[in-house]
Order: C-alpha cells, then structure tokens, then sequence
C-alpha cells in the first residue's frame, strides 16, 4: 500500500485541538483554546439573518465581497494611514490562518529560507514544513520576549524570502514598539527580504502600549503582507473571515492561492461582517476596556495562587510558569490540570522549537464569571507544587 506524504511525519498534532478535546473530555473550563465563550455585537447576528433571507447562499467573489473589502479597505486605510484599494490590495481569505498559508505559497518556492519569530503561533511552521521551506528561528527572549538585533542581522544575512512576526504576538502578548519595528523593516529593506505580519490582536492592545502597523512604516507597504481577521475584534471566530493586504503583484499571487484552495469564505457572513466594520470608535473603546478587564481579573486569580506570570501588553494571552510544580513535560502538566483542577491550557512547548516546558499559555477571552471560576479553580494550586511532581 502506498504510505502518506513523508512531509506530514515532521508536523506534530495541533496541542490546541487536543487540550480542547481533553478540556471537553474532563469537563474542564477551556482556557486553552482562544475563542471567546460569548456572543458577537447583536447588530451583527441580525445583519447575518438578513444576509441568508437576502440571497447570499452562493459562491462570493473569489477575492472576495465588493462590499466586505471596500469597507475593510475603507477602515484600514484610515488605521495604517495608508490608500488601500479594495481591488488591488485585499484577499478575503478563510481566517488569518489561511491568510498566513496562502502568503507563504504565494511568496515562496520550495526550499526557500524564512524566519519565524518564536515562540510563535503553531500553524506558522506546520505552514513552512508543508510548502517545503527552510526555516530559521529568532528567538524572542524572556521575559520581556524581546529579538537581539545581533541575532536579527545574522539571520537575515541567511537570505530569507520572507519573515514572519506577529503583532500583538501570540503567544506571549507582547507589543512591538515602533522603534523595533524599524530594526526589523530596516533590515527587511537591507537584505530584500518579503515581511508576513499576523495582526489579528491589532485592537486588543493594554495602555500604555500601541499597535503600530508594519505596513505603515516608510517603504514597507511595498513588502509587507499584513494578514488580519475579524475572528477576534468582532468575536466572530467561527465565522472564518480573514484577509491579505498586500502591493497589487503580490496580491494578484496571494488570489491565485486562495482561489484554487479554498475559492471564497462564507458568502453570507461576508456581507453581515461589512457591517462591523463601520462601527464607530467607541466601539474598540469598548473592546479594549472589556479585555482589560478580563486580563485584571484572570491575573488577580493567577496571583492569588502564587503562579507566576509574564503580564501580557496585548492579545487576550497570558503565559504562566510551570517551574516549581516539578513537571519534567509541560503537556503532562496540561493533561494533569484538566483533569485535577477543572481548567484546561496550552504547553508551551508547542510554541517553541527547542526544548521548553515550563510555560503553559492561558486565554483571557471569557466572560467574567467564566473567569472568576476558572479562578477559584486555580487556587487548588497553590498547594500542589511538591506533591502533584512527577
């Protein structure tokens, strides 16, 4: 019998589907999984009803809804400060995670170099194994998980096609400030290098910090890809809208991708979500302050159970130390806490290429309440280091 593509043997299973499973499994609060556990704006459920009663059940454009990228096009020229034509510029794509897939393909042949900032989302090198690519790390260094410019140069000295950086960053939640944006444009620029740039946490950002667009810096527009979704601003995630911005040449390659992949996103919420995009400032006003609110409560519960944690600046992301609990594997530790305390998390070491197991990554994306029991659950804790040690 022939046997699967000996490719897939080098891409481990998604860690977060499978604490998801376990979560479901042992009845555990799901902290693991990043999808909030409440409901879309109404004016946007509403505006869904009346986009299936209004005959958008067929296929959509492939490149996407007219009026879906005019609105995005309209929003986010005025966020990037940038002239985003709807035609030329944008892919409405399957999700960011799709965004980021067909932005590899559509950039890199096979065997080409990369560079993937980490710890990093887990789809980015389970993308870059399965288009065939090279890939080097940048290590982002704790605590604060900032890049050595040093070790920056030396890996764009390799001749990268492309880079890959999220920001607001996931997993840590750390905010790139502009001044270290510019190091990395500057050498993208140096070395003629493509930037891939995941901003799905553009509006989920914690004062004093600030999101700055990668695209937006001087001469970057041009080789930049910024891949963004509504998953997580609108609350939306299983709604699977995501989208590439990118100069016309690369977009017209990044459509191609996406049109003989997945050919269009959902039709309907395509044309329910054009609405979301017009809603006024207060709007994502409102959005961080909830978030904010979020992230006080789970962090006050984390301190109340004496675990140390890095404060996240953005995303709804917050990762936790493991040390002490004397755990050799940080999934054993997953596993132990779904089962033993009620609450489900990420290993770490799924976000990282080397060896790295005293982390674990918590989500803040809940209702109040939801958090408060996580919470109290987590006090359980606080007496378990020796004892529950393997």
């Amino acid at each position: 019998m022939p046997v699967p593509a000996s490719r897939l043997a080098n891409i481990p299973s998604s860690a977060i589907s499978m604490m998801s499973r376990v979560a479901h499994q042992y009845g555990a609060i799901n902290l693991a999984s990043g999808y909030p556990d409440f409901d879309p704006p109404e004016e946007l459920l509403a505006a869904a009803e009346r986009a299936l009663w209004r005959g958008y059940n067929q296929y959509a454009a492939p490149a996407g809804s007219a009026r879906l990228r005019r609105a995005l096009a309209v929003k986010q020229s005025r966020l990037m400060g940038i002239d985003i034509d709807p035609d030329e510029h944008i892919t409405i794509t399957c999700g960011s995670t799709e965004a980021v897939v067909v932005s590899l393909a559509a950039l890199c042949n096979p065997g080409d170099k990369i560079l993937i900032f980490s710890p990093f989302y887990e789809v980015y090198t389970a993308g870059a194994l399965l288009l065939d690519l090279e890939v080097t790390f940048v290590p982002l260094h704790p605590p604060q998980f900032v890049f050595d410019p040093g070790e920056l140069r030396r890996a764009f000295q390799q001749g990268p096609k492309a880079a890959l950086l999220c920001n607001p960053h996931n997993p840590s939640g750390r905010v790139f400030s502009r001044d270290e944006l510019l190091v990395i444009a500057s050498l993208a620029q140096e070395f003629d290098s493509f930037m891939i740039v995941d901003e799905v946490y553009e509006h989920i950002v914690f004062d004093p910090h600030q999101h700055t667009y990668l695209a937006s810096l001087p001469g970057m527009f041009e080789r930049t890809l910024t891949c963004g979704s509504l998953s997580k601003t609108y609350s939306i995630t299983g709604w699977r809208l995501g989208y590439v911005i990118a100069p016309p040449e690369v977009s017209r390659e990044v459509l191609k991708v996406h049109d003989y992949t997945t050919l269009c996103a959902p039709a309907p919420l395509q044309e329910a979500a054009a609405s979301a995009l017009a809603f006024p400032e207060a709007y994502y006003q409102d959005l961080r302050a909830a978030y904010s609110r979020r992230r006080s409560i789970l962090l006050s519960y984390l301190e109340r159970a004496c675990l140390s944690y890095i404060p996240p600046q953005g995303t709804y992301f917050v990762m936790v130390d493991i040390q002490r609990f004397g755990f050799a594997d940080d999934t054993d530790f997953c596993l132990w806490m779904a089962k033993e305390v009620g609450v489900a998390a990420v290993p770490g070491s799924s976000f990282f290429p080397n060896p790295v197991n005293n982390l674990i990554r918590l989500n803040f994306a809940k209702r109040e309440e939801t958090l408060v029991e996580a919470g109290e659950r987590l006090q359980a804790l606080k007496t378990a280091a020796s004892q529950v040690a393997r």
